[in-house]
């Protein structure tokens, strides 16, 4: 199943925590989770994640590692194929 994260900065203050935290772990995912790609805003306070994982637990794992600092929306999206099946 394919994911799209999206997260925020919770609180301007904790910009220096994240920044610090994204550089020394590189936020990679857990096992299970396979990240596509990671787009950040210019300003640094949101961004977006394409992933993918067979269990959704998987994924609250790995945003649950960041979930005091940033706030997220996960949404399972579907490629214009899975789309097409479903529309008929």
């Amino acid at each position: 199943m394919t994911f799209h994260i999206t997260y925020n900065l919770t609180r301007e203050q904790n910009r220096d925590k994240v920044q610090q935290k994204f550089k020394s772990t590189g936020a990679l995912p857990p096992k299970g989770v396979t990240m596509r790609g990671r787009w950040h805003s210019v300003n640094g306070n949101e961004g977006y994640i394409i992933a993918e994982a067979n269990e959704i637990e998987t994924v609250g794992q790995w945003i649950q590692e960041w979930s005091d600092l940033l706030t997220f929306e996960v949404m399972p999206v579907l490629t214009d194929e899975q789309v097409g099946r479903i529309i008929g």
